[in-house]
């Protein structure tokens, strides 16, 4: 077998996944893209591992390695995720917003009037206080 089917299927799962990561709001369908991901880099491994016909088979050896560390991230994540729902009854990344800096908002699009007039909670709570009214 030619090592080219495998790396042109590798590269296709690697390709999914890194869009999976990049345009998904679902914290469960991120982590599932993260597993695309790191199942590319071991059928990768495992392929050259036999194309090379390395008598050590470190290549195999460092699959087992990957899968047990993609299992860790899998358990962790999960009971991230699961603390997360338990709080705020979601699990969409956009809405976590609790640890960011509180001067800080997320861009928006330029020119959107709305964005460019929002003021963020902490600038409106200060005004609130202080007696001012911001439109």
């Amino acid at each position: 077998m030619h090592i080219v089917y495998p790396a042109v299927v590798s590269a296709l799962l690697f390709s999914i996944g890194v869009y999976g990561v990049l345009a998904r709001r679902n914290t469960i369908l991120v982590l599932m893209s993260v597993e695309l991901m790191l199942n590319a880099v071991n059928l990768n491994l495992v392929a050259f591992d036999v194309w090379l016909r390395d008598r050590l088979h470190s290549g195999q050896v460092l699959t087992l390695f990957v899968i047990v560390i993609a299992a860790a991230e899998l358990g962790v994540g999960l009971a991230i995720v699961l603390g997360v729902y338990r709080n705020r009854r979601s699990v969409d990344l956009d809405g976590m917003r609790d640890l960011a800096d509180p001067g800080t908002e997320p861009a928006g699009i330029p020119g959107d009037a709305a964005a460019e007039s929002a003021t963020t909670p902490v600038a409106a709570e200060a005004a609130a206080r202080s007696g001012e009214a911001k439109p």
